[in-house]
């Protein structure tokens, strides 16, 4: 299992995170499979994301967008990518758009086949049980406008994890809170941070603060 979960930033924040999926592609030149929380406006966002892989020499590309009618032969190619990149957005939106389009089995099994799946803040979320940590803080979350009740994800991991966290009390209070619910660790990554999977090894990239049955600890600094 190789997996890139990235919380969010520019490409600049997020060079090591792109050099290390890049490496664990086992290829110099991996072909890499872009699709999007929503197809809104997404080719805005997918013109920085190959500008971003541009700058490593990165030359393939697809753009698959999944919450509009799509040709199974791109669906074909775009699962013999080495990576696929699961955007950020509106997690509860994307959820439901994975679910309709059917592409969650198609997705286990590209990780299962060696394929490399990242993700980006909603797209990581994507990859844990749960997008529960979509749901708040009230202030902060994304809205479930589809009035989503069933929150499980990809399972591909046993953790959960909060993107673009900001160190202040007002997000601490929230994850502590939530972390004497929850039975798994929740990793809370600051924009530029991010994880990687690589089998059973976990492998921290940035500030990285786990809560986990009502307690906090700084595991990089």
């Amino acid at each position: 299992m190789k997996l890139v979960l990235y919380s969010g930033g520019t490409g600049e924040q997020n060079r090591i995170l792109d050099r290390e999926c890049l490496s664990l592609s086992g290829k110099k030149f991996p072909k890499i499979t872009y699709i999007p929380a929503c197809s809104f406006d997404s080719e805005i966002d997918f013109k920085d994301f190959v500008h971003q892989f541009a700058e490593f020499d990165i030359t393939q590309f697809i753009y698959f967008p999944i919450d509009i009618p799509f040709d199974r032969i791109i669906m074909k190619e775009a699962f013999k990518s080495d990576i696929i990149h699961l955007s950020g957005g509106n997690t509860f939106y994307f959820l439901n758009s994975l679910r309709k389009s059917g592409l969650f089995s198609e997705l286990i099994d590209f990780v299962k086949r060696g394929g490399v799946l990242t993700g980006l803040s909603a797209g990581a979320i994507l990859m844990t049980p749960t997008i529960t940590t979509a749901s708040f803080p009230k202030f902060d979350c994304d809205e479930n406008h589809d009035g989503l009740k069933n929150f499980k994800a990809l399972n591909l991991v046993q953790f959960e994890i909060f993107p673009h966290f900001k160190k202040s009390t007002r997000y601490e209070n929230e994850l502590m809170n939530y972390s004497k619910k929850s039975k798994l660790p929740v990793y809370a990554l600051p924009d530029g941070s991010g994880i990687l999977v690589e089998d059973e090894t976990l492998k921290f990239v940035g500030k990285t603060y786990l809560f986990y049955q009502g307690k906090k600890c700084t595991l990089i600094k």
